[in-house]
């Protein structure tokens, strides 16, 4: 049997094609260590830049919604992720999720919080594992999550996604994870505006 997972796809993204469709990928182009400001902060956030620099994803410390499906590393685990574009400031947050599993396909189709307020859902892939012996899948999705929504919520959250048979899968976030992935985005956000307002000066021409 042979588990297809799309290596790097957690790190990957447009923040335009984020921010309308969630489901658009690129390819990362350069790992990027976390500043030194956040590193206390920040354990175990990944960052990675894209487009030449103009946008830098984030990717929080990986953490088991279920037991890894068969043992295989990678799977039934959720993240934190978060897009700065650098020219306007501006983030996009998700919390991503990879579900892996056995039986028909599941149709997760919606998302809310504890206390039942909706959060935008974002399916983003459904890859079929094996129907060798009745059918697995491994599906990718996620719920978007406001900038004022996660900064409210640094004492961590519940997001609590749903399908069409009405079958539930919550998945708590820690404190630790929210505050990691903001002290990342914010001192990266910080650098960035701080550079856009202190441009180089060129050299005099002589």
């Amino acid at each position: 049997m042979i588990l297809k997972f799309a290596a790097g796809k957690i790190a990957a993204g447009a923040f335009v094609a984020l921010a309308l469709a969630g489901c658009a990928e690129m390819l990362p182009e350069e790992k990027l260590p976390v500043p030194p400001a956040a590193q206390a902060e920040a354990q175990g956030v990944e960052l990675t830049k894209q487009q030449g620099g103009r946008f830098i994803a984030f990717v929080g410390p990986r953490q088991q919604h279920a037991a890894t499906f068969l043992g295989v590393h990678g799977t039934n685990f959720y993240a934190l992720r978060s897009w700065l574009d650098n020219k306007t400031g501006e983030v996009a947050h998700q919390l991503y999720v990879e579900d892996s599993y056995f039986g028909a396909p599941l149709n997760w189709t919606g998302a809310h919080d504890r206390e039942n307020q909706p959060l935008r859902f974002i399916a983003i892939s459904r890859n079929q594992i094996t129907c060798e012996e009745g059918c697995s899948y491994a599906d990718e999705f996620a719920a978007a999550l406001p900038e004022d929504y996660l900064r409210a919520h640094r004492n961590g959250m519940t997001v609590v996604f749903t399908n069409s048979d009405g079958r539930t899968l919550p998945v708590s976030v820690t404190p630790t994870q929210v505050m990691a992935e903001l002290a990342a985005v914010d001192t990266v956000r910080a650098v960035a505006a701080k550079a856009a307002a202190n441009p180089p000066v060129p050299p005099a021409e002589k």
